[in-house]
């Protein structure tokens, strides 16, 4: 038995940045992770020269603790910003991609909203706002801006970032922000126009929104952090891991080791807390579980030779009204350094999502097929062109989906930390599901024990 002032379990992105943040306050503090390796989702795999995510493939600078936590590993992990064609975002429609607007010309000339909704959009900022708590994205923005907004850019952007359906989410908890605009504001563009002007302290222009990697794939993200921890207060392969409380401490234990400790750091998913906070009633477990995570399949794939084929955007979605079996083809080549040999280009195709779920069940020669497919019918390559590399990622339970439920759920992380002082509960399973609202809880919390440690 030992004892620890901290204990943080599981070491993905939240876990990892949380103990870091700490162990640069000078904590103790020890992560606890259930795999035989750390960085949860965050793999990075390189295979003849490509390099592949297996997890996240970008984040998004929207809270200056993303910058300053890059400012922290300095040399140790080197930020890379997505070069200007990750700009263009790329819309699929009867066949083909074509550019999300990105200026007045261009959305009026567009081919992706109706003629009505772009004469009707300019009534937005007069419409009544919305008074249902729990009205869906896909609803709000049809209210606001028509259906074939919702058709061919929010439903592509909810497909993009939650592989979720945008009837399904309410605004409120998938997109507070968002919500925020009409409720605040009255209005999606008024509310735009009114955050334009505020002014910024010189921290907050830090948040510039915009989309980053890691030199060399998130691999070094995640071992710029285990550095930074120590790689001795790293455990993994804790199967079975449980906690209880132990008087005014905490008691964790897994096989034959056990921890005592003042503070613990819960990071995992959802659905891992019954069996982690067994102790808890059943009640409260049911609440803090009941949250769905839509399988996804992520899908590397290698071009050597592009040819005539180049595409220089950040990526292509396919609306659901287009009835595709693909969600997104990502194009990291194309935003980043050295993500493929000099001729050739990496994609990253997605699959499955909220709306089909059965695909998690395709066979490899089936998602083979696929991709090669697809290559010709959405990527322009001649027919009968065959990948030269592909691997396959398959995460049954990839993104989580914030539906009503949430509400119940984040009551009872309340109520449970509130009654168990030292426990904390974080992760994706409230506050965000990016790597920059992952990353900001993280150093939200350590810094909220470091005040409390005495």
């Amino acid at each position: 038995m030992e004892e620890r002032k901290i204990v943080v379990v599981g070491a993905g992105l939240t876990g990892l940045t949380c103990a870091a943040y700490l162990r640069r306050k000078s904590q103790d503090v020890v992560v606890l992770e259930a795999a035989d390796r750390i960085g949860g989702l965050m793999q990075t795999e390189e295979i003849d020269g490509f390099v592949m995510e297996q997890g996240p493939s970008t984040g998004t600078i929207k809270y200056p603790e993303v910058a300053e936590l890059f400012d922290m590993l300095g040399d140790d992990c080197t930020l890379e910003v997505a070069q200007s064609s990750a700009k263009c975002r790329l819309i699929w429609k009867d066949g083909r991609f074509h550019a999300l607007p990105s200026g007045l010309w261009s959305a009026i000339t567009t081919p992706l909203f109706t003629l009505k909704d772009k004469f009707r959009i300019l009534g937005e900022p007069w419409r009544k706002k919305g008074t249902d708590p729990n009205e869906s994205v896909g609803s709000l923005a049809e209210r606001r801006l028509g259906r074939s907004f919702v058709d061919y850019a929010v439903d592509p952007f909810l497909s993009g970032v939650y592989a979720g359906n945008p009837y399904q989410l309410p605004t409120r908890l998938a997109l507070p922000k968002l919500y925020d605009l009409e409720q605040r504001y009255g209005s999606f563009i008024k509310g735009a126009m009114a955050l334009a002007k505020q002014p910024k302290t010189d921290r907050e222009k830090r948040a510039t929104k915009a989309v980053f990697s890691t030199r060399g794939g998130f691999r070094s993200l995640v071992s710029a952090l285990e550095r930074v921890i120590g790689d001795e207060r790293i455990r993994t392969n804790c199967k079975e891991l449980s906690i209880e409380p132990l008087g005014d401490k905490w008691k964790l234990s897994w096989g034959e080791n056990t921890i005592i400790a003042e503070h613990v750091v819960t990071t995992c998913p959802a659905y891992a807390l019954p069996k982690l906070l067994s102790f808890l009633p059943k009640a409260q477990l049911d609440d803090l579980s009941n949250l769905y995570y839509a399988p996804v399949i992520e899908i590397g794939v290698g071009m050597k030779n592009t040819g005539d084929v180049h595409w220089n955007a950040f990526g292509g979605l396919v609306p659901s009204k287009e009835k595709q079996k693909v969600l997104g083809v990502l194009m990291p080549s194309a935003c980043f350094q050295g993500r493929s040999p000099k001729d050739g280009a990496n994609y990253a195709f997605f699959i499955g999502g909220a709306c089909h779920p059965e695909y998690i069940n395709k066979t490899d020669e089936e998602l083979i097929e696929l991709v090669n497919t697809s290559l010709h019918t959405m990527l322009g390559y001649p027919k009968g062109t065959c990948a030269d590399v592909i691997r396959i990622y398959r995460h049954s339970h990839a993104i989580p989906q914030y539906m009503p439920e949430t509400d119940a759920r984040l009551r009872t992380i309340d109520a449970v930390e509130l009654a168990h002082p030292g426990l904390h509960i974080i992760g994706n399973l409230k506050d965000g599901i990016g790597m920059g609202d992952r990353i900001k809880q993280a150093v939200d919390m350590a810094e909220k024990i470091s005040l409390s440690v005495s």
